[in-house]
């Protein structure tokens, strides 16, 4: 395993946007609250992405159906799904200026019900301690779902089975997917995005 950095260009992974809008007050003083209880900044990492993962809810596992995509939208509603999740604890991080970026895996949706590949999002992280990226998925624990932090042996959220054609993905990119963001901005429900998943990303166009 090897995670990567698809451009060499540090800055590009702590910049704000309108999706990782990490100037928003109410992002700004969560990061800030948290900063000021942790006492390095691994332990900063830690706690900003155990509050994502555990005080932000998969919006499919409380059966909400509002989408949301910008960080200070997840962090007011207090869900989202994988992807925005992601933006959220980006902005955490990169509020700290802590390098931070996005990663893709291809899974199937559900073995049963759904069994069509799908994108999932999660978090590179860079840890200036130990001059490595790595790999966090603040998607949310559930009953088969064990996602922790981890510095030297990674555990995400899902196993990737390549037998069945699943995909893993160790580049961070800087920015959000476009195609993951135009779904996120198109559908006004969870409903219709469920049945319009990215299945492809334009970094692999």
């Amino acid at each position: 395993m090897n995670v990567t950095p698809s451009i060499e260009k540090i800055e590009e992974y702590l910049k704000e946007d309108d999706v990782i809008d990490y100037s928003n007050d109410i992002i700004a003083q969560l990061a800030n609250l948290l900063f000021q209880k942790a006492d390095s900044e691994i332990e900063y990492i830690k706690a900003a992405y155990e509050y994502v993962r555990d005080n932000i809810s998969h919006s499919a596992d409380i059966n909400r159906d509002i989408i949301t995509c910008t960080a200070s939208e997840v962090l007011r509603a207090e869900h989202g799904i994988c992807f925005a999740k992601s933006h959220l604890l980006a902005a955490l991080l990169r509020c700290k200026s802590i390098p931070t970026g996005f990663c893709y895996q291809k899974l199937i949706l559900d073995d049963e019900t759904a069994p069509v590949l799908i994108y999932h999002g999660l978090n590179g992280v860079y840890i200036e301690e130990y001059k490595k990226w790595i790999r966090l998925d603040a998607r949310g624990n559930k009953e088969g779902v064990n996602a922790q932090f981890s510095i030297d042996k990674e555990q995400l959220a899902f196993p990737i089975r390549l037998e069945k054609g699943e995909e893993d993905g160790f580049t961070v990119y800087p920015n959000p997917d476009m195609k993951i963001l135009e779904k996120l901005r198109k559908h006004k429900t969870r409903t219709e995005l469920w049945n319009d998943l990215p299945t492809e990303l334009l970094y692999n166009s």
